[in-house]
This record gives C-alpha cells, sequence and structure tokens, in this order.
C-alpha cells in the first residue's frame, strides 16, 4: 500500500476514535486539544508502520483491512499507556483506568511498567504466533481461521473483566461480545488476504469501532461505566459534542461502504485463508 495511501486511512482511524472518545467523556472531562490529536498521530503512524512490515492487497479490501489494523494497533497503544504507564488521579473514576487487581489500583509504578512491558510484548506475541499459524497451517480450515482471527477479541474481553468485574460484576453476554463480533469479521476479512495476523488485527479494529459506536451513540445520555455516578463537571459538552457527530458519521460511513464493496467483489471466492496460499506466496508460485 502506498505510504500516502495509508496515512490518509490512518488519520480517518484516529479521527473516528478521537470523536468517539469525546463523545463520550467530554461531559466529565472537558475538551483537550492534545487528547483529540494525540489518536490521528497514532493512527497515521502505526498505518505507516503496518503498510510497510505487512502485505497488504490492493484496493477497497486493502484498505478496510489497514483501517481495522491501524484502528487494533491505536487502541492497543493508548490502552497500554493509560492502563499501566499514565500517573493519573483515579478519583474521578467508578471504574480505575490504571491497572487495579480486584478493583484496587496497583500503586507502584514499577510493578505497573513492568506488568506494562510483558503485556506490550505479549499482544505482538499473540499477532506473531497467529502469523504462524496462517503460515504453517495454511490449509486451515474457516473454523480455525475464524478463532485465530478472533483473538484480539478473546484480548479485550478478558481484560475488560479484569477491569470491569470487581465492580460491575460479570456480564456473560459482555464477556463474549467481542470475541463474537470479532469472530463474524474474522470470517469476512479472510476473503481478501491469508494473513491471519491482518485478520486478526483487522477484525479486532473494526470490531471496537462498531462496538463503541453502538454503545456511545444509542445511549448517549447515559455515562459510562468509568463515570457512573459521577457528576457531570462540564454540561456545555453534552451539546458541543454533537458538533462532530458529522465527521464521526462521514468516517463509519465510508469504512462500511467499503467493507460492503469489497464483500460483495469478494462473492464466490474461498475464505482466502482456508486454501493453500502462505502469507508473502503468490498462489501458484512453487
Amino acid at each position: 500500500m502506498h505510504a500516502a495511501a495509508a496515512a490518509a486511512v490512518g488519520l480517518g482511524v484516529g479521527l473516528h476514535a478521537a470523536t468517539w472518545g469525546v463523545f463520550k467523556d467530554s461531559p466529565h472531562e472537558g475538551f483537550h486539544w492534545p487528547r483529540f490529536v494525540r489518536s490521528p498521530v497514532i493512527g497515521v503512524l502505526a498505518a505507516l508502520t503496518l503498510g510497510a512490515l505487512l502485505p497488504w492487497p490492493g484496493g477497497v479490501a486493502g484498505a478496510v483491512l489497514m483501517f481495522g489494523a491501524a484502528y487494533a494497533v491505536e487502541r492497543f497503544l493508548v490502552e497500554t499507556w493509560k492502563t499501566f504507564f499514565r500517573a493519573e488521579d483515579q478519583a474521578k473514576y467508578t471504574i480505575p483506568m490504571r491497572l487495579a487487581v480486584r478493583g484496587t489500583p496497583v500503586r507502584s509504578a514499577v510493578v505497573r511498567a513492568t506488568l506494562g512491558v510483558l503485556y506490550f510484548a505479549g499482544g505482538f506475541g499473540v499477532l506473531a504466533a497467529v502469523r504462524w499459524i496462517g503460515h504453517d497451517v495454511p490449509e486451515a480450515g474457516w473454523l480455525l481461521v475464524a478463532l485465530a482471527g478472533s483473538a484480539g477479541g478473546w484480548i479485550s474481553a478478558f481484560g475488560g473483566a479484569w477491569k470491569d468485574a470487581p465492580i460491575e460484576g460479570f456480564e456473560t453476554f459482555k464477556f463474549f461480545r467481542s470475541p463474537g463480533v470479532a469472530f463474524t469479521y474474522a470470517l469476512m476479512l479472510s476473503r481478501f488476504t491469508p494473513d491471519l495476523g491482518i485478520v486478526m488485527l483487522a477484525s479486532t479494529g473494526l470490531t471496537i469501532a462498531s462496538l463503541e459506536t453502538w454503545k456511545k451513540f444509542s445511549r448517549p445520555n447515559e455515562p459510562g461505566g468509568k463515570f457512573a455516578g459521577k457528576p457531570i463537571r462540564f454540561p456545555l459538552m453534552l451539546q458541543h459534542r454533537y458538533r462532530l457527530v458529522p465527521l464521526y458519521a462521514a468516517i463509519t460511513g465510508v469504512v462500511a461502504m467499503a467493507l460492503l464493496t469489497a464483500v460483495y467483489a469478494s462473492r464466490g471466492s474461498a475464505c482466502a485463508g482456508c486454501v493453500a496460499v502462505r502469507p508473502g506466496v503468490t498462489a501458484g508460485a512453487p
């Protein structure tokens, strides 16, 4: 994928993530330009890096995969930083955003940083393992493809349960929601590439984008769990935040249409990860 195209997709990723973040949190935290700009910058850098390191198909399918993959990397980096490395007063949250054990934040910065490095390495270890599965088991069936591709959804589910369950209680539907959606996306996206690592990243990113859209905009006046029961400190943002909705809707619409277009174009084709084509190897090559 051309660097300019990757950067454009990454910018869309960052603006999408930044706008739902403002819509969700600004009534409680206000609007801060550095936070808003953070996601677009990371999104562009993530897309450029992914574009240089992984094999991407061309056309609309490649753009859809890149959007989802860069989204997953941007969210992974930001959430890892907030959970393990950021120093912030946790009193304003109902559910601690810093690493916690049974709802109690871990105070030791050294312990958090150590676990953060391990978590960061583990995340990319999972990606490497999934790519190995696709490389060494090239004739994987659709079930293995979907399970490997939805690995990010399981990471999200366990991480969310660890953070939220001590405060809100364990919710079965909520736990299986991310893996289920990622599983569905993996089945669709595996038609576009034989690289299961790309499928995993893209299905994870599209799952996050889809679920955040549903959660934030289906119940716009209901605070997220981390602010449940907390007072609204910036009431004007309840109205001002809607100024960003057209941008969010435009990006969501473009991505949805691109996904539908790519799926339609791939109709009749087998799951790319289910045939004997290894990542980086052209079909029919020795």
